[in-house]
């Protein structure tokens, strides 16, 4: 009898170890699969705010919009390689731990098998025992008892042998394949911060060089070729500036008042005084041209 409550908490031992691997390994699973999701949304964010920069890029003068613009690609970038840790994590890590499920389901199997074999080498004590009791002087049925002991205890002793040789190789196996999973998820997340902090160390560099000093200039010179001449004369200079599209349609818009102007002075000089006002209202009135 106490062979056999040897054997059994030798069992419970290794049927502890197959639950709490299925129970830690599971919560793993869970909670590095949702790591992995929010990694992929953080990604997704990512390239939306990549997006918004560069529309708000075109909108902004030169210096200011191509530093936008290269700011946005460098954030492009580690987008790219967070699109690889996400997929890397995917495939050595989680699927890694989602393959223990059916290592675990195996395991199990083979507890369950020795269990069955157990029970009958309980029964055949059992009955054993009770023959003794009721017919202690009936040596023919204790002895067949007493066989059927023997077989059930043989065959509790092998299973519970090779029980505990799948259940070392399960231990080792699981350790190192531990080992290997967490050693990987290092190594996936040291290369994407590896590499973000050499993009984002050029995207520092971008913003760094930004000549605010020149946006300033070119929007003051913008700001006062639509807004700071009233009396609709041209400008000495009359070459637009690359960085002012609209610089032309005012341009245009000038000319022609002035031609219209000179073809009315032609035909008629006896309103020349009157027409003059009127034109140099029209032109304080109009709206600046975009």
């Amino acid at each position: 009898m106490s062979i056999v409550l040897s054997r059994d908490s030798r069992v419970r031992v290794m049927e502890n170890t197959v639950t709490n691997a299925e129970k830690y390994f599971g919560q793993l699973c869970s909670l590095l699969a949702a790591y992995t999701r929010k990694t992929a949304r953080l990604r997704d964010k990512a390239d939306q705010l990549v997006r918004q920069l560069t529309d708000f890029a075109n909108t902004e003068n030169p210096e200011m919009r191509a530093t936008m613009r290269n700011f946005a690609e460098d954030l492009a970038k580690v987008q790219d390689y967070r699109q690889a840790e996400v997929e890397r994590l995917e495939t050595k890590v989680i699927c890694p731990l989602k393959l223990y499920g059916a290592h675990i389901k195996q395991t199990r199997a083979e507890i369950k098998k020795f269990k069955q074999v157990q029970k009958n080498e309980m029964k055949q004590l059992e009955k054993l025992e009770k023959l003794r009791q009721k017919s202690p002087s009936d040596r023919q049925m204790i002895s067949q008892a007493e066989t059927g002991v023997q077989r059930a205890s043989v065959d509790a002793s092998r299973i519970t042998h090779q029980l505990e040789e799948v259940i070392d190789t399960f231990q080792k196996q699981k350790l190192k394949d531990l080992q290997k999973i967490f050693s990987d998820f290092v190594t996936i997340e040291m290369v994407f911060h590896a590499k973000a902090v050499e993009v984002y160390s050029s995207a520092f560099q971008i913003l760094e060089s930004y000549d605010l000093e020149r946006d300033l200039e070119d929007f003051r010179t913008k700001m006062h070729g639509v807004y700071g001449r009233y009396d609709a004369r041209p400008f000495k200079d009359t070459t637009p500036s690359p960085a002012v599209p609209w610089a032309l349609t005012g341009q245009s818009t000038q000319t022609t008042i002035r031609s219209q102007r000179d073809e009315e002075e032609e035909e008629s000089t006896e309103h020349s005084a009157e027409e003059d006002p009127v034109e140099d209202l029209r032109g304080q009135g109009r709206a600046p041209q975009q």
